[in-house]
C-alpha cells in the first residue's frame, strides 16, 4: 500500500490530463444523448400523425365509414408519406457524407472522417449500414408499420450518428497525427491544389497528382470511388490550340440596295 501512495505522489500530475479526457468524452455523451432524445420525440410525432390519420380514416370524420379497403388506402398513402420525407432525409445524410468521402482535399482536413477506427466514425458507419439495409424498395412499397418504425429509427440514429461524428472530426482535424505527419498532410493539401489547377500544363498536375498519392500513402485510405473523381480532376484536357486564330465571325446578309432613281425629264 505504501509503494502505491508513493507511485501516486510520484505521477500526481497524471489526473489533469486524465480529468480532461474524461470530461471530454462525458460532455460527447450528453450531445449524443440529447440528439437522441431529440429524435425520439420526432420518431414519436410522426407516429402520433399516422395515428391521428387511421383515427380519422375510420370514423373521426363526418360521414360514411370508410370500408377496410379504404382504410387499408389511407393507412398505405400515409407510410408513403412518411416514406417519403425519410428517404429524403435519408439521401441527405448520405450526400453530406459523400462530400467528404468523394472530395480528397476534405479528407486530407478532416482525415478520421474516413478512418473507421475512430469511434465515433464506426458508430455512423455501422448506422449507414443499418439505415440501407432498412431502406423500403420505394416510398410506394408494401411496408408493415413496424418495418416503417423500424426504417424511421434507423435513420433517426444515421443522422445523430453522423453529426455526432462531424463534430468530432471537426474538433480534432489532424491533430491525432504526429508532427511530421501533419507537415506531409500540409504538402498533400498545397501539391492537391496544382494537381487540379486548369491553369496548370497536364505535365504540371500529373507529377502533383503522383506526390499528392506519395505524401498521403500510410496517412489515409482513400477510396476508390475517391481515387476515381480525383484522376478525372487531374485529367481534364487543355486547349489543343491555345494561340490558334478566332474563328471568323459569322458572315452578315448584304443589306438590299434602293433602286436607283430615274432621271425626270430635263435633268
Amino acid at each position: 500500500m505504501e509503494e502505491f501512495w508513493k507511485f501516486v505522489g510520484g505521477y500526481w500530475w497524471l489526473i489533469f490530463p486524465i480529468m480532461g479526457m474524461a470530461g471530454g468524452m462525458a460532455r460527447r455523451w450528453q450531445v449524443m444523448s440529447r440528439e437522441r432524445h431529440e429524435r425520439r420525440l420526432e420518431t414519436l410525432r410522426l407516429k402520433g400523425e399516422i395515428k391521428a390519420a387511421q383515427i380519422a380514416a375510420r370514423g373521426g370524420k363526418t360521414g360514411p365509414v370508410p370500408t377496410r379497403k379504404q382504410q387499408e388506402k389511407a393507412q398505405a398513402q400515409d407510410h408513403a408519406d412518411l416514406l417519403t420525407r425519410l428517404f429524403a432525409e435519408h439521401d441527405e445524410i448520405t450526400a453530406r457524407w459523400l462530400d467528404y468521402e468523394l472530395d480528397v482535399a476534405k479528407l486530407i482536413a478532416f482525415p478520421t472522417m474516413s478512418d473507421g477506427r475512430q469511434p465515433l466514425t464506426a458508430a455512423f458507419l455501422r448506422a449507414k449500414k443499418t439505415a440501407d439495409a432498412l431502406r423500403p424498395a420505394s416510398a410506394d412499397a408494401k411496408a408493415s408499420e413496424q418495418q416503417v418504425s423500424e426504417y424511421l429509427d434507423a435513420v433517426g440514429n444515421y443522422s445523430v450518428a453522423f453529426e455526432v461524428a462531424e463534430q468530432e472530426a471537426r474538433r480534432v482535424r489532424n491533430s491525432t497525427f504526429t508532427e511530421d505527419e501533419r507537415k506531409r498532410l500540409d504538402r498533400a493539401q498545397q501539391l492537391l491544389k496544382v494537381a487540379v489547377d486548369e491553369s496548370a500544363t497536364q505535365a504540371e498536375r500529373n507529377v502533383a497528382y503522383k506526390r499528392v498519392r506519395e505524401e498521403l500513402d500510410g496517412l489515409i485510405v482513400l477510396s476508390e470511388q475517391a481515387v476515381q473523381v480525383l484522376e478525372k480532376q487531374v485529367a481534364r484536357e487543355l486547349p489543343s490550340q491555345p494561340d490558334a486564330a478566332p474563328a471568323a465571325p459569322p458572315t452578315q446578309p448584304e443589306p438590299e440596295r434602293m433602286p436607283l432613281r430615274k432621271p425626270l425629264p430635263g435633268e
